[in-house]
């Protein structure tokens, strides 16, 4: 008999009795479901899409990056964008989604990993190498070992590497909703700036009648120094002002620049001067606590991982004992001097392989299992009890701030244009003076830039409702801006 054929046969009853065998029906479906290089990325994106309007891609290859490149262009370059805009390009452009949808991917990778079994060890032995009597080689060992723990827990680490799968595409769901929400706050900071400065410029232009008037009328005695300078000293902060609502608009902008990942030529574009108009009514949520807790992602990530604890815990105790347990099966031929002849003698073994748990009994492995599962249970409960309280304060901001926006819009502001119409015509009709109506006219300008702030603070207050519900949101950005930029000085007259 020949070496090979001694192999093969010896091979072949090790095969035979090996547990590689048992992969299950299911093994090549579930390997073709896991091994796919889009696998649950079209999920990601579609439920992004439901939420915020907008769609995020998977960038394969260079002709992808260079297509959303060509688009991004055709979105920013040279436009005035609008909020839904700046959504779309951060999502396109933003490294952050691209990485969200990468570890979607590689837990992808891991849960196919899972639907393997483990290779075989093989090893081969020769023994008697150059033997006086019998020759080149007496005998041939040949040894198959494979895992059986692994084969008996195959169907458990499936289940969680599915597990972690399905979180790994909530957790890139909620990165993906979190550059959409930092886009749109963005892109709402950067038009209130401009809208701060444009009618901060409309004052400055009041700001210096009322001080060339002043210095004019200082000439002629008319009016004291400290009324001079209270004149020049309102001109002087509001230029210091409106120098800060620049600054502010340029940061606010390049903030927004930074979100949506824009650099070179596509830096060229442009945002409205101002805010869109408040709507005409706003629809109170009466269930906000129960869609939030049916809707936040974040916390359907944390069930995931409690039901992963529950998982791990199991497998855990399954394996406390017997940590590692392996089945190894070959022959060993032995060639023998028989009268004068030379023959193979092929005999067939199997060897169970197994760790005695005499210093290790795992009770250590399985205490630290069972305190993950309880802090699994602890940051769910936690996190549930955050978003109902989120849920409430993002409705009752988005309900005041649209209560004080409509309030300066439809009583102060008018009142305010009032006054100085009438301050107008006692001044043509020579019964006010001059200071009391520039006077006006600022406190008119304040109640302008306070409309303006609290028109902001309602579209913040607005897009962090929509994270409250879903998740990703921009957190306590409604009430960020106050009220920096009201022009100063009015509370002097």
């Amino acid at each position: 008999m020949t070496y090979s054929k001694i192999l093969k046969r010896s091979f072949a009853v090790g095969l035979t009795i090996s547990p590689l065998v048992l992969g299950g029906c299911g093994l090549v479906k579930q390997m073709e479901a896991h091994s796919t290089s889009d696998r649950g990325l079209n999920e990601v994106s579609s439920q992004t899409a439901a939420i915020t309007g907008q769609q995020p891609v998977w960038v394969r290859n260079k002709e992808d990056a260079e297509f959303l490149q060509a688009k991004v262009s055709s979105l920013v370059k040279g436009r005035t964008i609008s909020a839904d805009a700046a959504v779309q390009v951060a999502l396109l452009n933003n490294k952050r989604v691209q990485v969200a949808f990468a570890d979607v991917g590689l837990s992808a990778a891991d849960a196919w990993q899972q639907t393997m079994l483990e290779n075989p060890k093989v090893s081969i032995g020769l023994l008697g190498i150059a033997h006086p009597e019998i020759g080149a080689i007496r005998a041939i060992e040949g040894m198959i070992a494979a895992n059986i723990l692994a084969i008996a827990t195959r169907n458990s680490r499936m289940e969680l590497a599915d597990n972690r799968f399905r979180q790994a595409k909530l957790r890139a769901v909620e990165e993906t909703l979190s550059v959409a929400a930092e886009a749109r706050t963005a892109w709402i900071n950067a038009v209130a700036a401009f809208e701060t400065v444009h009618f901060l410029n409309k004052a400055q232009i009041s700001a210096d009648a009322s001080s060339e008037l002043a210095l004019k009328l200082g000439e002629t005695g008319a009016i004291p120094k400290g009324a001079q300078a209270r004149e020049h000293v309102f001109f002087a902060e509001l230029s210091g002002q409106r120098a800060q609502a620049r600054l502010a608009a340029r940061l606010a902008k390049e903030e927004l620049t930074r979100v949506m990942g824009l650099w070179g030529s596509d830096l060229n574009y442009f945002v409205p001067d101002f805010l869109p108009s408040l709507p005409n009514y706003v629809r109170q949520k009466p269930s906000i606590e129960a869609e939030a807790l049916r809707n936040r992602v974040d916390l359907k990530a944390a069930k995931l991982e409690l039901d992963a604890m529950a998982k791990s815990y199991g497998l855990t105790h399954a394996t406390r004992y017997v940590t590692d347990l392996e089945i190894i099966s070959g022959f060993e031929a032995e060639r023998e001097l028989e009268d004068g002849e030379k023959k193979w003698t092929t005999t067939p073994q199997v060897e169970l392989e197994f760790v005695i748990p005499i210093f290790d009994s795992g009770q250590a492995r399985l205490r630290k299992a069972e305190l993950a599962y309880k802090k699994a249970a602890l940051v769910l409960a936690e996190k549930a009890i955050n978003i109902r309280s989120e849920a409430r304060s993002a409705q009752t901001a988005y309900l005041a701030t649209y209560e004080i926006a409509r309030h300066y819009r439809d009583a102060v502001v008018p009142l305010r244009i009032q006054i100085e119409e009438e301050a107008l015509l006692t001044y043509n009709g020579m019964i006010s003076s001059t200071f009391e109506l520039l006077a006006d006219n600022r406190a008119k300008t304040n109640a302008i830039l306070q409309a303006a702030n609290s028109k902001r603070d309602f579209w913040l207050a607005n897009a962090s409702l929509s994270g409250a519900i879903f998740g990703g949101g921009a957190g306590g950005a409604a009430m960020s801006g106050g009220t920096e930029m009201v022009a100063g000085g009015g509370a002097e007259h």
